[in-house]
């Protein structure tokens, strides 16, 4: 990004004031006290943030009056959401405090900016703050859903605006987003600023791969929109005739959604067939959406044949998130499959805005729009309630309430219960109840009997069969997958384990007793240590078990004077695990890689689950027992780790071609031909002079594919011996494979 240019105060002033007229233009409500509020809160944001800059340069007030912005404008949120997210950064970065806001706005904005503002203060090594700042924003979801929607606005700005930010801080927030804001923005069913961030997130961890495809989807617009016209105007034809009032519109596929199909189907960018949809958005009556809905679907269908297999009513049952909409996939006829999307104005701006948009025409009082949102937001308040202790089990719990698909089934009753894809009878019997879930024995679906792991599918009928006698089991946590059903369990083992640990405390204080040692916290912190518990619950539960055999204790190397313990003779000083004496304690000689903020010589070992070479874009991540591991760029968990532990994150950089040789696998596939093999082999190890690990083939109707492991020098090394194959006749496709044969 270009640095900006200095600007006169003056001519800042009015910018900044244009920027505000502009958030006033935005804003739905004219009405004076509104406006009147959103100024007094313009102005304490103003003052509060005078001093303060952006990296780009630009006053910092130019953040929340544009989060501000998207707050009303993208989101559609009112007054009380425009000031907080006027005033969301100042109680955390200037001297106004929560109860100097409490005082000028009133309790429920206080509130909202509570939840806005990032904890801060020192974490254990252990502890994700990404993790710890997530729950700490969701915990103000129980009151005010308001404060996740001002907190995407935030995160959208951010993303917008990251290209002032240093290449490693790109990374890492990228990852966060993509991890955690893009899947909640899908769940609140705010697919416009969802698909945003998904391809922001991309453009910074995947630049090359984000503008190929930007380019080849550019390149083919012109074309696309002649298609599209084409395919629509007998539609049109009959639409008008018919005297209906409506858009039709085609929609280009995310860049996002596009490499993420060619990564997981494998296929190159030509043969992904869905790169845009169209939607027909019609203007009609809530009480006859669903009929007309349908007799547009025979329009389309009289004219192009659908796919059977690609029909969604999310209109008769809406999605998860609120979504309605009607989708097929019918084929055109130049021969190219085409997903059309017919819904109405009402489910385009639920659809576009999500939870606001919900909210909004359920304060209108039609029942008919009644989400399964509420009940995720209900589900989500009692995650809250009963999550685990440690952020980072709490984070995955509450993925798992992201990006899932629905199954519908129901009671004996007859009612309905809607769960996420993979939920099996136990997640069933905790849904109804807690009590009906810890005493649950087995299931009846469709009136046969199933047992508890039985996974359901839509339209199954589902009975429960429950005994006093029976209480969770361990096991249960194996097949369980909906956070409500987990958390039980694990609730209830816990309370278990606690029954169990009472008595192994009650052996330990008579052990203690006879040593004439003091119960007290020195002496068990001394026992925590000496058997590797981590807690004194622990502890007190494996001598319960008889894991800990108390006999011998005397006879092991303890002392007891004056009734404390302490070890005969000190062992090897233990391993700290803080950040900087791990990176101490991995100082080492190696030369290939330079790590850091000051890219310095630092030991390393590679990380197995990517297996990075010489030439990979990588990062260092600092892990609690193996010193620093270096990751590719692409890893499968680099996300994950950006998004959890971003604190732990280095740079890394390689900065020499040694001699050393790195492990790579690649895979390729062809028409099998007579000595095929051998041309494949010789280019490996005679042409490119490489030593080959391990090598497969096998071939079916005429169709072979093969992967071999090869020892390369770097990037180039390999890149030049992929070349190499393609040339091979008879080989289609090389690629180079994350994990090893």
């Amino acid at each position: 990004m270009k640095e900006r240019q200095p600007i006169h105060p003056e001519r800042e002033k009015q910018e900044i004031l244009n920027a505000y007229r502009g958030l006033l233009r935005a804003h739905s409500s004219r009405d004076k006290e509104a406006t009147r509020r959103i100024r007094k809160a313009f102005n304490v944001a103003v003052e509060a943030h005078k001093d303060m800059r952006r990296k780009s340069g630009e006053p910092y007030i130019y953040h929340p009056i544009a989060v501000a912005r998207i707050a009303a404008e993208e989101i559609g949120l009112g007054t009380t959401s425009v000031i907080c997210a006027l005033l969301h950064d100042t109680v955390e970065d200037t001297d106004i405090t929560l109860e100097n806001i409490h005082s000028m706005f009133g309790p429920k904005v206080a509130s909202i900016i509570d939840g806005l503002t990032k904890i801060s203060g020192i974490f254990d090594a252990t502890v994700s703050p990404q993790a710890e700042n997530f729950r700490k924003m969701l915990l103000t979801l129980s009151d005010d859903v308001r404060v996740i929607l001002i907190k995407l606005a935030d995160r959208l700005h951010n993303m917008r605006t990251l290209s002032s930010m240093q290449q490693n801080k790109q990374l890492k927030i990228a990852s966060e987003t993509l991890y955690l804001y893009a899947p909640l923005a899908h769940r609140l069913g705010l697919y416009t600023i969802k698909s945003e961030l998904e391809d922001l997130s991309l453009k910074y961890k995947e630049p090359s791969a984000w503008e190929e495809i930007s380019q080849k989807l550019k390149k083919g617009k012109a074309v696309r929109q002649r298609f599209i016209s084409r395919f629509i105007l007998p539609i049109k034809r009959q639409l008008n005739n018919l005297n209906y009032i409506f858009e039709v519109k085609g929609r280009p596929k995310s860049v996002y959604s596009i490499w993420n199909k060619m990564r997981t189907k494998n296929v190159p960018f030509e043969e992904v067939y869905d790169l845009f949809a169209i939607r027909i958005t019609l203007n009609v009556p809530v009480g006859a959406e669903k009929s007309e809905c349908w007799k547009v679907y025979s329009i389309v269908t009289d004219y192009y044949k659908p796919n059977p297999d690609r029909l969604r009513d999310w209109i008769s049952t809406p999605k998860g998130n609120g979504y309605e909409s009607l989708h097929t996939t019918v084929m055109s006829p130049s021969g190219k499959w085409v997903e059309v999307q017919i819904r109405t104005r009402r489910m385009d701006e639920i659809a576009e805005k999500g939870y606001a948009a919900h909210w909004k025409y359920k304060t209108k009082g039609e029942k008919s729009q009644e989400s399964g949102l509420d009940g995720w937001l209900a589900r989500i308040r009692e995650l809250l309630e009963t999550s685990a202790e440690n952020a980072i089990d709490f984070i995955d719990d509450f993925k798992m309430n992201l990006f899932t698909d629905e199954v519908y089934v129901f009671t004996p009753e007859g009612d309905l219960k809607t769960l996420p894809k993979g939920a099996t009878a136990l997640d069933f019997a905790f849904d109804i109840h807690t009590q009906v879930g810890q005493k649950c024995l087995g299931a009846k679906v469709n009136h046969r009997l199933m047992p508890l792991s039985h996974k359901l599918r839509s339209g199954d009928q589902v009975e429960i069969i429950t005994s006093e006698k029976q209480s969770p089991k361990n096991d249960w946590l194996k097949f369980a997958i909906t956070t409500k059903a987990r958390n039980k369990i694990k609730s209830a083992l816990k309370e278990e384990k606690k029954n169990i640990a009472a008595e192994g405390k009650e052996m330990l204080a008579r052990k203690l007793k006879s040593l004439k040692a003091n119960f007290n916290g020195e002496n068990i912190d001394v026992l925590i240590r000496k058997y590797k518990t981590g807690s004194a619950l622990e502890l007190y539960f494996r001598i319960a078990k008889g894991n800990i055999d108390l006999k011998k204790l005397h006879k092991t190397n303890i002392a007891v004077k004056n009734g404390m313990i302490s070890p005969v003779s000190e062992k090897k000083q233990q391993k700290n695990n803080s950040l900087e004496q791990i990176i101490t304690r991995y100082n080492g000689t190696k030369d290939v890689l330079l790590i850091g903020d000051e890219y310095q010589k630092l030991d390393y070992t590679l990380a197995l689950c990517c297996n990075p070479i010489s030439g990979d874009d990588v990062f260092g991540f600092i892990t609690v027992a193996d010193g620093i591991k270096i990751h590719r760029a692409t890893c499968p968990n680099a996300t994950a780790l950006m998004g959890n532990y971003a604190y732990r994150v280095l740079q890394a950089k390689w900065v020499s071609q040694s001699l050393k040789e790195f492990e790579a696998s690649i895979s390729f596939e062809g028409i099998d031909d007579l000595g095929l093999v051998n041309n494949i082999t010789s280019v490996i190890s005679a042409q490119q002079n490489i030593n080959m690990k391990a090598i497969s083939f096998e071939s079916n109707d005429g169709i072979f594919s093969g992967k071999v492991r090869v020892l390369v020098h770097d990037t180039d090394h390999l890149d030049t011996l992929i070349v190499e194959l393609k040339n091979v006749d008879g080989v289609h496709q090389v690629e180079r494979l994350t994990e090893h044969l």
